[in-house]
């Protein structure tokens, strides 16, 4: 046997074969890395542990990904709760507006609502990153997906959570240094969350999950 490569593709088939066994009316968390990396099922089994959540998250994901893919990471298992954090990669794209973001944020969520109109939606602000504290490989990407970007998106992603009377939450404050940076010790790269500072916003998100 090889080593697995985790791919896209093999993390989706490996969450469709999931979903067969997991139990459905649960928590279910969907979006890209920064949801992937999360590590909630974990701070989940320590804090809540008669609560049961799936990740369901997948690295390198955008908008349109999520659409087609919308079965296996959140219909399948038809959760009670579902939090999504989806659309910080179209935001590293240049040629991707944030007006093209939201279109495709608004198919996926008027098509769960219209699948699981019973599922309760919190959409979550996007997380900031810290240039200054980025690896030479991430900078030209923090160069196009600005704190000033996120800042803007968050403005239209809590603009489009009203329009669909769903709930936009944002936990990111435990994130920001003096500069409304991502604090350099809480990053791994000036993009992506450490452990640390996931655990710096776990108890506001553990609000919602009651």
């Amino acid at each position: 046997m090889g080593e697995v490569i985790w791919t896209k593709e093999y993390k989706l088939e490996r969450y469709r074969k999931l979903n067969e066994t997991a139990l459905c009316g649960q928590i279910v968390c969907a979006g890209s890395s920064l949801m992937e990396m999360f590590p909630i099922e974990k701070f989940v089994k320590e804090d809540k542990p008669d609560l049961i959540l799936y990740n369901r998250g997948i690295g390198g994901f955008v908008t349109k990904e999520l659409i087609d893919n919308i079965d296996v990471c959140i219909l399948d298992l038809k959760p009670s709760k579902l939090f999504i954090n989806i659309g910080t990669n179209d935001l590293g794209d240049p040629d991707v507006t944030i007006e093209e973001i939201m279109n495709n944020y608004s198919r996926i969520l008027c098509t769960v609502k219209k699948s699981l109109p019973n599922t309760k939606i919190f959409v979550m602000a996007y997380y900031p990153v810290n240039y200054d504290a980025a690896t030479e490989e991430i900078k030209p990407c923090l160069l196009i997906r600005t704190n000033e970007k996120i800042c803007q998106a968050n403005n239209a992603v809590k603009k489009l959570a009203a329009e669909l009377n769903v709930q936009y939450i944002d936990i990111c404050e435990p994130l920001f240094d003096e500069q409304k940076r991502l604090k350099a010790e809480y990053t791994i790269e000036g993009m992506h969350i450490n452990e640390e500072g996931y655990r710096a916003i776990y108890p506001l998100f553990a609000k919602y999950l009651d």
